[in-house]
């Protein structure tokens, strides 16, 4: 009997050691990893620079605590804002962390301002976290029921509807920001036009409103480029990382601009273990192996190439709905709920994940080459079609 406490439904494999695109379990079976710890693992498995990185590092200090000044976390910070065009960074250690801290900013902005109870516009079948706040900010009945009551300060609207926003910008008075996923990741790989996030933009500029994108799925060079928000033309004033951010060392960060910067002073907020050493390390080595690599361009056509040869192999295919996304981040979605598919492609030697109920996800490091897509592409084919057929 486990005695980890059941807060998933794992699967019935457990992994022993990785190599790039390639993980095998602790029976000597390799898989073809196309979830990448859920677009964690940029870098694939032990990648040698990372490796010998956070091994060196370890050699030297892994903690010292946010009472110090932390050079890695300076250096990191330099980078991620020349990357965001951002000013100013906060470390924590995961996506829900840095969603708390982009929460609290919008309500401390909102504060200085004289709002009394400032509230957030979120949306629907969005995902920001499992911590309180981020759950009453997620768009998903599913991940709240049983933890009511909920936070308040969070107006929902439906994903992609400017309408919906100016409505609740005519009726309340006390909005101080909009907080969305460029890619709704767990909601099932969905996208807005590009006017869309513009609009908001606009909107946010002549309401003074915050706008605030969780890039924590869809951020470090995912979709092509290094923020999903590059993808749409926008510049929010926050925007929230983590996942991708240290290719599987905890890291999370949230970045700052334009009205959001130099609101947060000390004792505002904080993090013991954010930022460390360690973390910062593996972070400006995934940033140096995505740069030297060219992973952004990999990213981009090799994702191209995966939905290319999906779209073709399904065309006219019955069931099928779409074939979606940016770069590396990528949706099947059918027609009906397919989990199932999650456990026969497990049996094919293929790691994937099923969201949204009827999306079929894929997050394969970013360094996945032609060759894997095209292994991937054929050994998921036969699943879906006998699938669909079923």
């Amino acid at each position: 009997m486990s005695h980890v406490m059941n807060t998933y439904a794992r699967l019935p494999v457990a992994f022993s050691h990785g190599q790039g695109s390639r993980i095998t379990d602790t029976q000597g079976r390799e898989y073809l990893d196309a979830l990448s710890g859920i677009a964690v693992n940029t870098l694939g498995h032990a990648h040698p620079k990372l490796v010998a990185a956070i091994a060196a590092q370890a050699g030297r200090m892994l903690h010292t605590s946010n009472l110090y000044g932390v050079t890695g976390q300076e250096l990191l910070a330099d980078k991620l804002t020349a990357l965001s065009g951002m000013q100013e960074v906060f470390f924590c250690n995961s996506g829900c962390e840095a969603n708390e801290a982009a929460i609290k900013l919008a309500r401390f902005y909102g504060h200085k301002k004289g709002i009394e109870l400032p509230t957030i516009i979120v949306m629907e079948k969005s995902f920001h976290g499992r911590t309180m706040a981020t759950l009453s900010a997620t768009g998903n009945y599913k991940v709240q029921a049983g933890f009511e009551p909920l936070v308040s300060g969070f107006i929902r609207v439906p994903y992609g509807d400017l309408e919906a926003i100016k409505q609740v910008a005519e009726h309340h008075n006390n909005i101080v920001a909009v907080m969305l996923e460029v890619i709704q990741g767990e909601g099932g790989i969905h996208l807005a036009d590009p006017a869309y996030y513009q609009g908001v933009r606009a909107l946010c500029d002549s309401q003074e409103w915050l706008m605030i994108c969780d890039e924590v799925q869809c951020g470090m060079a995912r979709t092509g480029k290094w923020f999903g928000y590059q993808q749409v033309a926008v510049q929010p004033d926050v925007a929230t990382l983590a996942k991708g951010l240290g290719s599987g060392v905890p890291i999370g960060a949230c970045m700052a601009g334009g009205k959001a910067a130099g609101l947060f002073g000390p004792g505002n907020h904080g993090s013991t273990f954010g930022g460390n050493p360690l973390a910062c390390t593996a972070a400006l080595t995934t940033i140096e192996c995505i740069e030297e690599e060219g992973l952004l361009t990999n990213a981009d056509q090799v994702g191209a190439l995966i939905r290319q040869l999906f779209g073709e192999a399904l065309a006219g295919v019955k069931g099928l709905v779409d074939v979606r996304g940016h770069g590396l981040m990528i949706g099947v979605e059918l027609d009906r709920p397919c989990a199932a598919l999650v456990g026969q492609a497990l049996a094919a030697g293929l790691l994937i994940n099923v969201t949204g109920d009827t999306v079929i996800r894929l997050l394969p490091p970013l360094n996945f080459s032609e060759n894997d897509a095209r292994e991937l592409v054929d050994r998921m084919i036969p699943l879906i079609k006998a699938f669909l057929a079923g």
